[in-house]
């Protein structure tokens, strides 16, 4: 079933945004050369114990996962495009990091992600991490009432593709608001004018996954959660909660 927000939820919602966006901008500053991804999970864990809220992540079983996710963040080193569990791996020179994070206050849920470089960085991963963030802000601009879910999916697709990138197969964003995952499904692919019509008070994660390769498959790593890239090529991810109203998309999990 979808659930439409009332004004009230989205706001309640925001302010589960709000802590996601705290937890990504102090991790971002955090991952230093020599940091450990265990460091980082701390991080995060602390901030949303002094928020009063709880992780999205932190036992979440979906069906064919092979155990619950042990931590509070989900971090993706190089070709881990999604899903990464935090170890003690230092990150180095040069490393691109994708954090994914989730909070929940009151009830709601909020989710989004970022990737970045780890000191100095190759070009070609500022590339791939821009066209990420570009293919969200174009899924965003889509994210309007009176459009439809294939509007959002093909503007996502699309800005991918034309920078030249793959799209993680099998994977997009989702509904989100009393649980971190709910309809509808958003592909990161799709046709214009086609699909659920968008009307205010519906909540999406929207999510691309671009791969720096030359395929859109993926393998699964030894944990049975991170997802790596089927080719070793880099990944990034890049992801906000954002509501549909009236007025046009509301980013919920903005600073």
């Amino acid at each position: 079933m979808i659930e439409l927000k009332t004004e009230g939820e989205m706001a309640a919602m925001r302010a589960a945004g709000q802590i996601v966006a705290e937890v990504l901008a102090t991790v971002r500053a955090e991952a230093t050369v020599g940091t450990s991804l265990l460091e980082l999970d701390e991080v995060a864990a602390e901030i949303i114990r002094r928020a009063g809220a709880t992780s999205s992540f932190l036992d979440y079983h979906p069906g064919g996962a092979p155990c619950p996710f042990p931590s509070v963040l989900c971090t993706s080193v190089n070709d881990a495009v999604v899903h990464g569990i935090p170890t003690g791996y230092r990150l180095r020179e040069g490393d691109l990091l994708s954090i994914d994070f989730g909070a929940c206050l009151d009830g709601w849920h909020g989710d989004a992600a970022v990737s970045f470089v780890v000191g100095a960085a190759n070009p070609r991963d500022l590339d791939l991490i821009a066209a990420a963030e570009r293919a969200l802000a174009a899924g965003i601009a889509a994210a309007r009432p009176g459009a439809r879910l294939g509007d959002i999916a093909s503007a996502v697709g699309a800005a991918g593709r034309a920078a030249g990138y793959r799209l993680l197969a099998d994977h997009g964003g989702h509904g989100i608001g009393r649980s971190m995952h709910e309809a509808p499904h958003l592909p990161n692919e799709g046709e214009t004018g086609r699909g659920l019509l968008l009307r205010p008070g519906l909540v999406l994660a929207i999510e691309p996954m671009l791969v720096g390769g030359g395929q859109d498959d993926y393998r699964h790593g030894d944990d049975g959660w991170t997802i790596y890239t089927a080719d070793g090529s880099r990944a990034a991810h890049a992801e906000h909660t954002v509501a549909i109203t009236e007025d046009g998309p509301w980013i919920l999990t903005s600073r």
